[in-house]
């Protein structure tokens, strides 16, 4: 199953819901792509695909440096996971695809 695409996602950070528009690319066992939302859009590479299980870190500049941590899984047409938010602690999210 293809991960690739666009993903409505809500990230339950300790701000509150954070909604952002995912977009992933796979080029074999290799992710990149972007995270849009309020604080505009953040690209990333040099993630992980493995079966449906997914990695990837953004260096996040936007409103403040913070390195995101993400660890994800999709089922079908849904994806949920981690977020490891710097100092922050973690934060759920979740969402489907756009």
């Amino acid at each position: 199953m293809s991960v690739d695409g666009s993903w409505k996602v809500t990230i339950n950070s300790p701000m509150g819901s954070q909604d952002s528009t995912l977009t992933l690319v796979t080029d074999g066992g290799s992710l990149s792509g972007s995270m849009a939302g309020p604080q505009g859009t953040q690209e990333f590479a040099g993630g992980t695909v493995d079966g449906n299980n997914l990695t990837w870190v953004v260096d996040m500049t936007q409103p403040m440096p913070m390195k995101l941590e993400v660890s994800a899984e999709v089922n079908g047409d849904d994806i949920s996971g981690n977020v490891k938010l710097g100092a922050f602690g973690n934060a759920s999210f979740s969402g489907s695809r756009a």
